[in-house]
């Protein structure tokens, strides 16, 4: 589930937590949901707001020029133990920049993951759409725990992680299955190996604690948040251990919270949404043949992209096998901006010319330290947070099934979560997302209809789970992550809400974004 963003006084966040707490997450000495991981995060987010962040430069690597500011915010590893091991988590600040009677305090944002960080935040501030609210808002961002700079997790080496070319096999032979058992197996091993010790603390119920002590190290009362596909599912457990501590709230392409989807469920149900998605490309791609001449309908779009990947398998383009074609296209279940690229890069393929493809599909040896370390903490975090079928026998049965329909995505998702069938650290159960009727001010919820990362049930389960929040539908459209993007709608409902507080009565639907024009590539030549 890559894709890919509470609080009163102490009494009720206990009450909180221990009514919506499992009851083994009360047991003494293993407590992840419980009274003493409350106590701690209180007193850690005390102790934020004494020290405060002392922002400066930031360092070059994170991109960030003047007049941004860079600093870091130190968190528990471990809260059920508050004065013990600390981490620093590394954050980004770019002031509002309306005069001080509209600067309504900062505004914190996650783009997901697990493993995406946030420091890039700031930058937004200049693009046309988020004008409005970088007036009023400082726009925090921040790498969570093991991303980045902020206590960095790591598995295996990055240059090993990102060997190509490689195989994507959509119905896998018994001799491949074991050969991808035992590199998930040394995966989970390398995670135990190299972060020792460390390894149970990287949670999503950790993330939101963290995101509470960063509230309390800005010196804000109570927390403005906007997250992104992960980023709302510690949202939403932010809103149920902190509820006290929620300003405003956006949900953006929400996670389903349901305990019995996290994260096994949630991920076949990603796997089906992106055949979906899959189609709705190769469709696209098919009205658009005058231009690329990969088929007139869906299934001959699919046997031209079956014809290279085949011919990839016996000849790799450089470092582009099919892996790598597979890995570049399922990004037009993410974004329709991705559409004309994908279709450029095949069809010139297709034709002879690789190096489209090459530029699209091959691995960034410059990137390899960020590419792994993402992996690692979304591992980490996925297998930590919720209990995995430990039998290979009920992977093989429902992927088996799944790919029968939905083939595209199926086993090369199966295969990134696999390591958790092999996790040596405890599971959790996933604490039971949900706030009383009145104990949270209003929230907005932001989802495309034809999601695929996150499907659009998610969203409608939060909204079921969050009494007083309201959802802006997207329809007939896909791409994920909605916010500041080109829906007019959509950005009117966002910045109403994040400046005013009010939200759409019985939500809103909105009108599709205008689907992508069919540009050509070099080579090309539209009919």
């Amino acid at each position: 589930m890559r894709a890919v963003a509470l609080y009163g006084a102490l009494g009720s966040l206990v009450l909180t937590t221990l009514v919506s707490a499992p009851a083994d997450a009360l047991a003494p000495g293993h407590t992840p949901g419980g009274y003493a991981e409350a106590l701690g995060a209180e007193k850690a987010a005390q102790q934020a707001a004494a020290a405060g962040i002392r922002f400066g430069a930031c360092p070059a690597a994170e991109g960030l020029p003047a007049p941004f500011e860079c600093g870091t915010v130190s968190v528990p590893l471990d809260y059920a133990h508050p004065h013990g091991k600390r981490i620093n988590l590394t954050v980004s600040r770019g002031r509002a920049t309306g005069p001080a009677h509209e600067r309504q305090g900062s505004l914190v944002y996650n783009p997901g993951g697990p493993g995406g960080s946030g420091m890039f935040f700031p930058l937004l501030a200049a693009v046309p759409q988020w004008k409005k609210l970088a007036k009023a808002y400082d726009f925090v961002g921040y790498a969570p725990r093991g991303v980045g700079r902020s206590a960095p997790l790591s598995c295996v080496n990055p240059a090993s992680f990102t060997k190509a070319p490689t195989d994507a096999p959509q119905h896998p032979t018994a001799a491949y299955k074991r050969k991808k058992i035992a590199e998930a197996k040394a995966y989970a091993r390398g995670c135990a190996r190299k972060a020792g010790a460390d390894l149970p603390y990287y949670t999503s119920l950790n993330n939101a604690r963290d995101l509470d002590v960063l509230r309390a190290a800005l010196g804000e009362r109570r927390l403005t948040y906007m997250g992104a596909s992960y980023g709302t599912y510690f949202g939403a457990l932010y809103a149920t251990l902190f509820p006290g501590h929620v300003r405003r709230m956006v949900f953006d392409s929400v996670v389903d919270p349901s305990p019995r989807k996290i994260w096994y469920g949630s991920n076949l149900d990603q796997s089906a949404a992106f055949e979906k998605r899959w189609g709705d490309w190769r469709r696209w791609v098919a009205r658009h043949d005058k231009v690329y001449h990969l088929g007139r309908t869906a299934g001959q779009v699919l046997a031209s992209y079956d014809r290279a990947s085949k011919r990839l398998g016996n000849r790799p383009a450089g470092k582009v096998g099919p892996g790598e074609l597979q890995a570049a296209l399922l990004q037009v279940g993410y974004t329709d901006t991705y559409w004309a690229r994908a279709a450029n890069a095949l069809a010139a393929y297709l034709r002879g010319d690789a190096k489209p493809l090459r530029v699209l599909a091959e691995p960034d040896a410059s990137g390899a330290v960020a590419a792994e370390n993402a992996n690692a903490v979304y591992t980490a975090v996925e297998c930590n947070d919720a209990r995995w079928p430990r039998s290979w026998r009920v992977w093989d049965r429902d992927n088996t099934r799944l790919a029968e329909r939905a083939p595209f995505e199926t086993w090369q998702n199966a295969w990134m979560n696999l390591p958790c069938a092999f996790w040596k650290t405890h599971q959790q159960r996933p604490l039971d997302v949900r706030a009383a009727r009145g104990a949270l001010p209003p929230t907005l919820l932001l989802a495309s209809e034809r999601d695929a990362a996150t499907p659009y049930t998610g969203a409608l389960e939060l909204r079921r789970r969050l009494p007083g929040s309201a959802l802006v539908t997207e329809r007939d459209a896909g791409t994920h992550g909605i916010g500041g993007g080109p829906n007019r709608c959509v950005n009117g409902h966002l910045d109403t809400y994040l400046l005013t507080g009010a939200v759409p009565a019985r939500g809103a639907e909105c009108a599709p974004r205008r689907e992508p024009a069919a540009t050509t590539g070099k080579g090309l030549k539209p009919a």
